[in-house]
C-alpha cells in the first residue's frame, strides 16, 4: 500500500497534488465548493489568492482578488480600494457574501474576508 502511494506521488503532476491539497484544506475549513455556487445566494468560500489587480469601475478604483479552491474560482471585488494589507498571491483567505454571476465567473462584491493560516 505504501509503495503504491509513493509511485502515485512520484508520477502525478505537481499542480494536481497542489490542487488536491488545497481542496482538502478548504473542505477541512467547512467552506463551500466553488463549483457548486448558486448565483444570488449568500456563500462562504475560500482558497488561495491567485491574482490581485486594480480595475477602474465607474471612475473609481476597485480591487479584484481572484481566489481558487482547486475546483473553481471566485473574484472578490472591493469597491473604492486600491490595496488591502495581507491579500497577496499565495495567501489563503475566506470570503463571505452574496455571489453574482458575470459571464462565466462569479463575483462577490465587498465580501467579508478572513485571512486563513
Amino acid at each position: 500500500m505504501a509503495f503504491k502511494k509513493m509511485v502515485e506521488r512520484l508520477t502525478k503532476p505537481v499542480e494536481e497534488i497542489d490542487r488536491e491539497q488545497l481542496t482538502a484544506f478548504c473542505d477541512a475549513q467547512h467552506l463551500a465548493a466553488m463549483d457548486a455556487i448558486a448565483p444570488r445566494t449568500r456563500v462562504k468560500v475560500g482558497g488561495e489568492v491567485r491574482s490581485v489587480r486594480i480595475v477602474p469601475r465607474a471612475g473609481a478604483p476597485a480591487l479584484e482578488v481572484t481566489v481558487t479552491d482547486g475546483r473553481g474560482s471566485v473574484v472578490g471585488v472591493f469597491l473604492g480600494r486600491r490595496k488591502i494589507a495581507g491579500l497577496s498571491p499565495g495567501r489563503r483567505v475566506a470570503f463571505e457574501g452574496v455571489a453574482a454571476r458575470d459571464g462565466k465567473r462569479y463575483l462577490v462584491f465587498n465580501p467579508i474576508y478572513e485571512l486563513l493560516a
